[in-house]
């Protein structure tokens, strides 16, 4: 009999269905043209040690962390309305990718659908299946990186740095309740309960959307941040963000990659909680991206904060789903 991973768990759980993928018919002759005939679908409980899979898709349904953070729900919608678009999308890679499907926010119990997600990630990195991580809330990075953690913590290889691109810190202290500005304190806080640390580095950081105390929590962290005036494509001054990254890969075993969608300009991302003009373009992190990929230490990556409620066009959602296009191709 399977093990059921979420079994009397406060949360719920969908599987990828093919319903939610949809995109132009083409000649069975040509074989798979566009996402949508590409991928897979597998059941959570199905994946095991034999699963032949390269990368799994998974969707962190929840917007609790925003709301409790005072911002603009939505973001729930987000993994829903990025499979539409990528279905859409014509495909170029022979990776073996499935959808695995949804973990779900009830009740508001954000912190249930915090372990849950963990779970998932957890056993697609033992698995050695890389995971894209569709939200949902920034709070997502705590559960996403305490499943991260969970798989390597008692292997001789278990340092890793959070690569967050991004313009807040979402270092704040938890005061009553965790929520989607917390993640990165909550999982610095976590590991230094076992004596464990863990390297910080925010790329896109805006200073007038973080308080004078969030950069002295920052100092105190030890973090690494990029102000966003910083983030532009010019070939100067990607050399020099390089050369400031180069020692922090070095020292980790491992990179996490989350994308707050909010770190972009509103002109290319207007679908988030906070969006605001002054964020980088698509192109700055498409030049970074393959930098990071090339040191063959990012181990997982998500995408968060997808607000199809405050979309335009469909912008933001086309946007993510380019972006996990994007990654798909580094693997």
């Amino acid at each position: 009999m399977k093990a059921d991973l979420y079994h009397q768990m406060n949360v719920n759980y969908q599987p990828g269905q093919k319903i939610f993928w949809s995109g132009r018919s083409s000649n069975p002759d040509l074989g798979a043209l566009y996402w949508c005939q590409k991928i897979d679908f597998i059941h959570v409980n199905d994946l095991n040690e034999d699963t032949k899979i390269d990368i799994a898709l998974l969707g962190y349904v929840c917007d609790e962390g925003v709301k409790r953070n005072q911002g603009r729900i939505g973001a729930s919608q987000g993994p829903k309305a990025l499979r539409e678009r990528l279905g859409k999308l014509a495909v170029h890679h022979n990776k073996h990718i499935a959808d695995i499907g949804d973990v779900i926010c009830v009740e508001h119990d954000m912190e249930s659908c915090q372990i849950a997600l963990s779970k998932a990630v957890s056993k697609l990195i033992t698995q050695k299946i890389f995971p894209i991580v569709i939200g949902g809330g920034h709070d997502m990075a705590y559960g996403h990186f305490m499943g991260i953690w969970d798989a390597v913590k008692s292997t001789a290889k278990k340092r890793i740095g959070i690569i967050n691109f991004d313009a807040h810190f979402d270092l704040r202290p938890v005061e009553t309740t965790p929520n989607s500005g917390t993640p990165f304190n909550q999982i610095i806080s976590e590991l230094k309960k076992t004596n464990q640390s863990v390297d910080y580095f925010a790329i896109g950081i805006q200073q007038q959307s973080n308080t004078k105390q969030l950069f002295s929590i920052a100092a105190s962290k030890q973090a690494n941040y990029v102000f966003n005036y910083d983030c532009d494509t010019s070939v100067e001054n990607l050399k020099t963000l390089k050369n400031r990254l180069i020692p922090f890969i070095k020292k980790n075993d491992y990179l996490y990659i989350t994308i707050d969608l909010d770190a972009f300009s509103s002109a290319y991302a207007p679908g988030v909680s906070a969006p605001s003009p002054m964020g980088f373009t698509p192109f700055f992190l498409f030049k970074l991206l393959p930098f990071l990929f090339q040191t063959n230490k990012v181990i997982t990556c998500d995408i968060a904060e997808l607000n199809p409620t405050l979309d335009i066009d469909n912008s933001t959602a086309n946007l993510a789903a380019i972006l996990v296009d994007f990654i798909v191709g580094l693997k």
